[in-house]
């Protein structure tokens, strides 16, 4: 039945662009007024009317300037209407005049809520190979945006936008783009833009869109019966199409009985007149299916960023796998939902069946629906046990996909080894592209759990879990926008449950990605922020750690002073809890702060501490660079003689701990030192024994 699966509203993971490029042919029919059985139907008086609004002279061209920013189109209609269908066929059509693509992005949660511009425009940066800085406020990402479209012929799609502020900060600063908005209404204060507003759709259309689910003799015995399903419908393809579903399950079943059983379905008093018409169109599939059936489409509500696949519907009704998978493909033949990616998508599990199979996605007419069933039939008490079963079974499968990239008969994968296969993952391989495939709704699944408030601890757990798993798959530089939204949620939850340790934890995490992107004055205050909470929570941990920070966040600042100061608080706390190695390293640390600042004497006898703290750890390599910092500080305070017996200390050390590079760099050191003492025939040794040594290094040598 691929005919049927048809899909309501143009898919979006998890309010990202989903591509950029040429839109591929399976989206190409996504929407509510067509393309089944692979061509769009209707909507063409629209269709043209948009083309020709696209080089319509705008204010701009009339007062004789260059328009600054892309010219926008607004389709505007309601839920269910075919707006993003529309929006879909008409970038399909304009493919070839618009050479770099289609990007999408949709601004609307399935929950109701406006997507944070933030977020959405660091899913355009993702789409387009921008990377965008972990933690970044919404002004930088938005004006990445304009900057990565700016030589772009291009067309935006920003699907259910929920009012003109969204939209403006994502415009390109480019004519050569179209914008293409879809909103339920106008969107007031874009200048220069003429919305196209759609309604039901002509009765012939829609006919035709019937017949794509019952074949043409259904209709054609009762051409009335067609005429009056349409009218009760609305002319709202949403509707027709879930209809369509209803019969094309139902072969023995007529066009009039369906229209028969539309029509003595009631009216919600309370739901918007023009609503309606789908509302009931939804009500005749739900009573229709089997009870399990749609208790399992009621609580798919629930799934995260509007995603299922067998996994998360198993776990939210409590069934097994396979009947979940079943009943979801039952649902897209209905076209209840639609297919969000291919079956095999994201990674085999070892039996070699899809983990949880392909991903489907509630159509976004439909989630407010699905909410509403929920409230209305579901206790509160199972909604909130269905969602604590869907988040354990998310930690499962994470903990899964981390465990997987662990050696060979480690502890971690002796762990994962007594899970059902259907949660074991073959390879790190294919842990990663399910890893890659569900990110969005992994971190969707973070939010909703700090959001649910009731579920801090299982919050915690998927957190840890996600965490893990994308710093094993991504490593942490790469990973690092989503690791600075998992902290945060982090912190929420700590904050809110006067988890100090976890607040500290949280607070240091954040700050160390501020520091690494520059914005040190934001690192600092979580730094001290930080440092408070692990004194509340008596984590000398993460005092010792905060405060060491501090101090590299002032030494960044080019504060000496308070550098030191800090690094001092550090190191008195490291030694009254005998920290040797962390002792070491604050001497160090000291020590280069007193070199900058140029207290000569107090940074060599810093760099000596440091250098035997080294020592007694047995930590050569480290004892020889201490060495060699100690020879630079007596370089700089004019006693060269001693800095070449320092130098010629260190390299023997580094020459003892057989680590070549370090004894090359050491010894090229020692040649400007004895150049400057003015004997260039040793500083000539000593360079080609450097250039020996990396040239031995380069071809193999032992460089621990």
């Amino acid at each position: 039945m691929t005919d049927q699966a048809v899909d309501f509203e143009e898919p979006s993971s998890e309010n990202r662009p989903s591509q950029a490029g040429p839109v591929p042919e399976e989206r190409t029919g996504h929407g509510t007024v067509g393309a089944v059985g692979g061509r769009f139907i209707g909507r063409q008086r629209e269709l043209k009317a948009l083309r020709a609004d696209i080089e319509r002279a705008g204010l701009d061209t009339i007062s004789g300037r260059k328009a600054p920013r892309a010219r926008v189109l607004l389709v505007a209609g309601r839920p269910g209407s075919g707006r993003t269908a529309l929006a879909a066929e008409l970038t399909r059509r304009l493919a070839d005049a618009y050479p770099d693509g289609v990007l999408w992005a949709r601004l609307t949660e399935p929950g109701g809520e406006p997507v944070p511009v933030g977020r959405t425009a660091r899913g355009l940066l993702e789409t387009l190979g921008s990377a965008a800085p972990a933690g970044a406020d919404e002004d930088v990402l938005t004006e990445m945006v304009r900057e990565a479209l700016a030589g772009r012929r291009c067309v935006l799609v920003l699907d259910d936008a929920a009012d003109a502020e969204q939209v403006d900060s994502l415009l390109p600063d480019n004519p050569e783009c179209l914008v293409v908005a879809v909103s339920q209404g106008p969107l007031t204060g874009i200048p220069d833009v003429r919305p196209c507003t759609i309604g039901g759709m002509d009765a012939k259309s829609a006919i035709e869109l019937l017949s794509r689910f019952t074949g043409s003799v259904r209709v054609t015995v009762d051409p009335q019966a067609a005429e009056s399903l349409v009218e009760q419908c609305g002319g709202q393809p949403a509707a027709m199409m879930l209809v369509g579903g209803w019969l094309a399950a139902r072969p023995q079943a007529s066009v009039a009985d369906a229209t028969k059983q539309l029509h003595g379905l009631p009216d919600d008093p309370e739901a918007p007149v023009g609503a309606r018409p789908l509302a009931r169109a939804f009500r005749l599939v739900h009573d229709s299916l089997p009870q399990s059936a749609a208790r399992l489409l009621r609580l798919l509500a629930l799934a995260p960023a509007g995603r299922a696949d067998a996994h998360i519907a198993s776990a939210l009704a409590g069934c097994s796998v396979s009947a979940a998978r079943s009943t979801l493909e039952d649902f897209a033949a209905l076209g209840l939902l639609h297919t969000a990616g291919g079956v095999a998508e994201g990674g085999l599990a070892e039996g070699g069946e899809p983990v949880g199979g392909g991903q489907y996605e509630v159509p976004g007419c439909l989630a407010p629906l699905l909410q509403a069933l929920v409230t209305e039939e579901e206790r509160p008490a199972e909604v909130q046990l269905a969602r604590a079963r869907m988040l354990e079974r998310t930690v499962r499968l994470l903990q899964s996909c981390r465990a997987v990239t662990e050696p060979e008969g480690s502890a971690a994968r002796r762990k994962i080894a007594g899970l059902p296969r259907a949660l074991r993952f073959p390879g790190a391989e294919a842990a990663g592209a399910w890893l890659e495939a569900r990110r969005p709704v992994l971190i969707a699944a973070a939010r909703i759990a700090v959001a649910d408030g009731e579920l801090d601890t299982l919050a915690r757990r998927l957190i840890s879990a996600l965490v893990r798993a994308l710093v094993a798959h991504r490593g942490t530089e790469p990973a690092a926008p989503e690791l600075y939204g998992l902290h945060q949620l982090v912190l929420d939850v700590a904050v809110r449950r006067g988890l100090h340790r976890e607040q500290a934890a949280a607070l240091l995490n954040l700050a160390d990605l501020d520091a690494q992107t520059g914005r040190t004055q934001d690192a600092l205050a979580r730094y001290r922020a930080a440092l408070d909470a692990g004194r509340r929570g008596n984590d000398p941990y993460a005092v010792a750690r905060a405060m060491e920070s501090v101090g590299g966040a002032y030494q960044e600042l080019g504060d000496w002073e308070r550098a030191a100061d800090w690094y001092g608080r550090a190191l008195s706390q490291r030694l009254s809890r005998g920290e040797r190695a962390d002792e070491a390293r604050l001497y160090g640390r000291l020590g280069g702060v007193h070199t900058y600042a140029g207290r000569y004497g107090e940074a060599l006898r810093s760099w000596r501490a440091a250098a035997a703290g080294y020592r007694r750890l047995g930590d050569l390599p480290g004892h020889a660079r201490a060495l060699s910092e100690a020879a630079r500080v007596q370089e700089y305070a004019g006693r060269p003689e001693e800095s070449l017996r320092t130098c010629e200390e260190a390299v023997a050390w580094a020459r003892r701990a057989g680590d070549l590079r370090l004894q090359a760099a050491l010894q090229l050191r020692l040649a400007d030192t004895l150049e400057r003492l003015g004997d260039p025939a040793a500083a000539g040794l000593h360079r080609s024994a450097a250039d020996r040594l990396l040239e031995g290094n380069a071809s193999g040598l032992r460089n621990p």
